[in-house]
């Protein structure tokens, strides 16, 4: 073997050696880096887990709420013990009659409008009837849902006394038709059928209003949120028809349109 050769190989062997020692010292470096980093990490969740408790502590024993009755105009406040619960208005038996004798009231709307197809062909009074039919129907239904949910009956309960005509004008709810006004708007055609119409309607929309002012009147009546919300609806509603049917009276004479 040559002095070259020698040489030759002795350098491969050192560089095996130090390519061997590079590699290995890679491998510790890398196994150190990554203990150091789960040692940190741990070091990390721990601390996160000592400061969280504090929280933790607080969301699990809030503080004791502080109930505060606003005073009477010129009056303080006052701090009340923190058992104090909120207590809903009582029912009033006049908010289940109210809305059992406005079924009655919307029932008969209805069956006035159910008229109109067969007895006129004016267009306007076709659109008021349509719109009458469709707001209080759905109306009926959710008076019958309010009724239901609170256990009350659907119709009011008539007390039976010897003698009595259930079906007198005295039974029946402000503003609406007799028998001998239904029967004479079932007769009537045409601009007659009009004229019945929208009188008697806007009679008895101005009975939904006295119902609705009669429930307000009614001492601890008409405090639930439904109820009120309602009732201010019938009344808004019922007053913006109204007009709807004075301006449509005052057109005289109602013609048919075609």
């Amino acid at each position: 073997m040559t002095l070259v050769q020698l040489c030759d190989k002795v350098s491969h062997s050192m560089l095996d050696h130090s390519t061997s020692s590079l590699h290995f010292k890679g491998k510790r470096k890398l196994r150190s880096v990554m203990k150091a980093w789960r040692s940190g990490l741990m070091a990390a969740s721990t601390l996160a887990g000592l400061f969280s408790l504090p929280v933790r502590a607080q969301q699990a024993d809030p503080a004791t709420p502080v109930v505060v009755q606003p005073g009477a105009p010129g009056q303080p406040t006052r701090t009340l013990p923190p058992s104090t619960r909120a207590t809903l208005p009582p029912d009033s038996p006049a908010d289940a009659r109210f809305m059992q004798g406005m079924i009655m009231h919307h029932a008969q709307a209805v069956e006035m409008t159910a008229l109109i197809e067969s007895l006129t062909v004016n267009k306007d009074l076709q659109s008021l009837g349509a719109r009458i039919s469709s707001s209080q129907s759905d109306e009926i239904k959710f008076m019958k849902r309010w009724l239901e949910a609170r256990g009350e009956p659907i119709s009011p309960m008539m007390p039976e006394m010897p003698g009595m005509d259930m079906s007198s004008h005295s039974m029946l709810m402000p503003g609406m038709l007799t028998a001998k006004q239904m029967e004479a708007l079932k007769k009537a055609k045409g601009e007659d059928f009009d004229h019945l119409f929208l009188t008697g309607m806007i009679q008895h929309h101005n009975g939904a209003l006295i119902m609705v002012k009669d429930l307000f009147d009614t001492a601890g009546a008409g405090q639930d949120a439904e109820l009120f919300n309602f009732a201010t609806d019938v009344d808004s509603g019922q007053r913006a028809e109204i007009r709807i049917m004075q301006t449509m009276l005052e057109d005289k004479p109602l013609e048919e349109k075609r």
